[in-house]
């Protein structure tokens, strides 16, 4: 777990029948990776690449099941895999079953779509004859009027709008006939085409319309309102022209007799005709159910068989086989510690598939590189696939996983450092783990990564408890587990200057360690003193606190991570790079950035006054620009000397990054006479020399973001307490009790969303960041 698995290249000798079932079996062992064979051929020129087009056409079909299924709202029901595999002619009839299915429902959904439209047509019908009675009645009495109407639109009921649009004067003075054209259009499209009818035709017609306020219908569209229209115009041109226009905004037109009698019976004769539709309908939407719920009942057997098939397939395009088309050979890479465990898989993988030939094992030796296989479970999987997305080590290289484990929820915790948030994390992080089977059963990637990095969120609850009770921070409150170091008792008089008058006079008191009982003179048991939380200079003293702690955490981080790679070149036997890369770059990092922890620790353990105590930042600046003014604050004497010393170090470490392995390796290729590129050299080697010391810089000063985080969190939360939760607890008991259940409410709602999961999610992404 702490290094890679040492790995062998293995030759196999398998039977043409039992490639199946054998390759089935290394894959359900996961320890195994075939090389390719045959590297210089393309895609298309693989042996098996017609087997492979099969199965994503068959995982083609099975998607549009899956999403037939989806759309219909039917249970799938989730089958465990056996482990098996099928054989190319189970394959096949699966292939028949699946294309017959589809057309099946590619058929039925055709037919759907086409009596759905009927259907959707005899419903707008229906609506047109019901609303235009009255559009009928109201033309024929306006025609017979001697009088026109204005211009004006006139509502001629209360659930319909009407809009009259004729000539001011007319030709005749008896009764016109008029010709008429019914339809539906969609009501967003009305206004644009009432406006293209008056400037076309001006006042010589009349439009009615009315809103289709049948239920029925406005269920079958539910997402669009639709208007039913009646125009009455004279003449066939002008008749051809409104037909032109009502395509063009995609109305439908529909015929309508100009006869009560005839409107009635076509009335009628559409509601049989419905009737009918709705019951062919119901019918076909029943045998869509009766075939997607028998589906249903498969598809995701028959997904994982074509998975796993097209991936044997896949598998079998980098092996060769033999001229007799009988026996199949490849290479793979495993750990030499499951060599027995492959070979019984492949004896398993024979003995199922019939076979009266075992399969061959043969390890062969190379001087290729293996690749890197570190083997995890199922705490550790998380940790290893974060420290895999950053980059996979070099074979046989010590794996980051197993300190991860501890330093990834570790800082975080630092960031987050609250005992109430960390106890929620860590009882979410228990019932994730808890209810695992069940939340794995929800196909989302929210549950995948929920359930993925169930152990990460319960060791990050942990460590948060922990760093909680170093704050001595809980839900921006502090606790008093054992006794304060500070005394109150021993400032009021007789001992101390305080009095009942002093207390009540005063805003502000300062507690003196000089008086005797004040101070106890001894640090509190565990983590920070509970009376730093109604302290005026909390802030500040929390503030130096956690900036100082953020920089010794930073800097002990990089140095564990160079020592990791000291064991790396111990192993591999480079005493080369720990003379001419790890000396050189641990020197540095000492002189510059150990001393710096080694004045935050000695400042610590000193006692000084307040007024002649310097400032570490001013030190360490004034040590970087060699400055000697004689009223610089030393912490000891020998301070000057020494920090000289130490910066003159870490300078000459640069030239000795820099320039003696290039010369070194130039050296041993003049000896064996090869021509090399010095210049490739020195470049390689001056990126890495600069990346080191800016690295240096630039690590250390982004690792203040623990400060800055684990500030931000514990200001946010006492805010939310003084802003939210304190306010009813300064009400009367009948009003405050009320007010506080709604109050704690919001203060349950507010600390889960904003202080758990947007603070937990900033404070992890900040972790990821200082681990790359």
């Amino acid at each position: 777990m702490f290094r890679s698995e040492e790995m062998c290249l293995v030759q196999l000798f398998f039977q043409t029948e039992s490639a199946h079932t054998c390759i089935n079996e290394l894959g359900l062992l996961g320890l195994v990776q075939f090389r390719d064979l045959n590297p210089g051929a393309a895609a298309f020129q693989r042996r098996f690449v017609k087997e492979v087009k099969k199965c994503e056409e068959m995982e083609r079909i099975l998607r549009f099941l899956e999403a037939e299924i989806s759309r219909s709202s039917i249970p799938v029901s989730v089958s465990v895999d056996s482990g098996g595999v099928s054989c190319p002619r189970e394959l096949l009839e699966l292939e028949c079953k699946i294309k017959k299915l589809e057309e099946e429902l590619k058929e039925i959904n055709c037919n759907h779509e086409v009596l759905r439209r009927n259907f959707t047509e005899l419903l707008e019908i229906k609506s047109l004859l019901r609303v235009s009675s009255d559009f009928f009645e109201e033309a024929e009495s306006q025609l017979s009027c001697s009088e026109l109407p204005s211009e004006d639109s006139v509502s001629i009921a209360a659930s319909s709008r009407t809009t009259r649009r004729r000539n001011s004067s007319s030709s005749t003075n008896g009764p016109q006939k008029l010709g008429f054209i019914a339809g539906v259009i969609k009501q967003d499209r009305f206004p644009a085409f009432e406006k293209i009818l008056w400037r076309l035709f001006h006042e010589n017609f009349i439009l009615r319309h009315a809103e289709i306020q049948d239920t029925e219908h406005q269920t079958e569209d539910r997402a669009m309102k639709k208007d039913a229209f009646v125009i009455f115009v004279q003449g066939d041109q002008v008749q051809g022209k409104i037909k032109k226009i009502c395509d063009s905004f995609r109305a439908n037109l529909y015929p309508c007799p100009n006869t009560l009698h005839a409107r009635e019976e076509m009335r009628m004769n559409i509601h049989a005709r419905i009737e009918d539709l709705r019951m062919v309908l119901r019918r076909t939407e029943e045998f869509k159910a009766t075939i997607l719920t028998k589906a249903a009942a498969s598809i995701h057997q028959w997904i994982t068989k074509v998975k796993k098939m097209k991936a044997i397939y896949y598998t079998l395009n980098l092996c060769n086989i033999d001229i007799t088309q009988k026996l199949i050979v490849a290479e793979i890479w495993c750990p030499v510690s499951d060599l027995n465990s492959v070979q019984n898989a492949l004896i398993k993988g024979s003995e199922q598939s019939g076979s009266s030939v075992s399969p061959v094992l043969n390890r062969i030796q190379t001087q290729q590189t293996p690749p890197t296989f570190n083997r995890t479970n199922a705490f550790t999987r998380g940790f290893q696939t974060i420290v895999d997305a950053y980059g996979v080590s070099n074979y046989r290289e010590i794996n980051p996983a197993p300190y991860t484990i501890i330093t990834f929820p570790f800082l975080f915790a630092v960031m987050f450092g609250d005992c109430g948030h960390g106890l929620i994390l860590t009882l979410m992080a228990v019932c994730v783990i808890k209810k695992q089977e069940q939340l794995s059963q929800w196909k989302n990637e929210f549950m995948d990564v929920l359930v993925g990095g169930r152990f990460i969120i319960l060791l990050m609850g942990l460590f948060s408890i922990y760093t909680g009770l170093i704050y001595n921070d809980c839900f921006s409150k502090s606790i008093s587990i054992c006794r304060s170091s500070w005394s109150v008792r021993h400032m009021f008089q007789p001992s101390g200057p305080w009095s009942n008058k002093t207390l009540h006079g005063s805003g502000y008191l300062h507690l003196d360690p000089k008086v005797p009982g004040v101070y106890s003179g001894f640090p509190y048991v565990f983590g920070i003193d509970p009376v730093w939380n109604i302290a005026s200079n909390k802030l500040s003293f929390l503030n130096s606190y956690k900036m100082k702690m953020s920089v010794i955490l930073g800097v002990s981080h990089m140095i564990f991570g160079m020592t990791l790679s000291l064991v790396n070149y111990i192993h591999f036997r480079n005493f080369e790079n720990i003379l001419l890369r790890f000396i050189p770059e641990l020197v540095f990092m000492l002189s510059l950035f150990g001393y710096l922890l080694f004045l935050i620790l000695y400042k610590w353990t000193v006692r000084l006054r307040p007024e002649t105590a310097p400032s570490i930042l001013l030190i360490f600046i004034n040590m970087m620009l060699f400055s000697n003014q004689t009223d610089n604050k030393l912490l000891y004497s020998g301070q000057k000397a020494m920090q000289m010393f130490l910066v003159l170090q870490a300078l000459l470490m640069v030239p000795v990054m820099l320039l003696i392995k290039p010369l070194l390796i130039y050296r041993h290729r003049a000896e064996l006479r090869q021509q090399v590129s010095m210049g490739d050299v020195f470049a390689h080697q001056a990126i890495h020399t600069i990346e080191h010391c800016l690295g240096c810089i630039s690590n250390t000063a982004s690792y203040l973001r623990l400060w800055a985080l684990s500030l931000a969190h514990a200001e946010l939360s006492e805010v939310l307490w003084r802003m939210v939760l304190r306010v009813p607890l300064r009400h009367p008991p009948g009003f405050g009790s009320l007010l506080l259940v709604v109050v704690f409410s919001c203060f349950v709602l507010l600390t889960v969303a904003v202080l758990i999961v947007m603070e937990g999610l900033s404070a992890f992404l900040h972790a990821l960041r200082l681990h790359w």
